[in-house]
């Protein structure tokens, strides 16, 4: 009985085939890196102003609360809560 070599190369095909490891290094060089903001980012970015503006208005509605000025308009309170609790 004679035993040849015939189709031990196709045992492990993953042996045969090329490195491509130079490719993935030159690809990687060639890139730069960017940077894309969304508009969401941009739109909460605009909140920090509106942040400020808030504070202020808090602080004037406390100044009329400790002198006693603020008065609460009791139709424009049901008219929001409506709005709010309506679809």
């Amino acid at each position: 009985m004679k035993i040849t070599n015939y189709g031990v190369n196709a045992v492990n095909p993953y042996k045969n085939q090329p490195v491509k490891s130079d490719f993935a290094n030159k690809s990687v060089a060639n890139k730069a890196d960017q940077l894309e903001i969304s508009s969401a980012a941009k739109d909460l970015q605009g909140i920090v102003s509106y942040a400020e503006e808030r504070a202020e208005r808090v602080q004037a509605l406390k100044a009329q609360i400790q002198e006693g000025n603020y008065k609460v308009d009791a139709k424009q309170v049901a008219s929001d809560l409506l709005k709010y609790y309506r679809p």
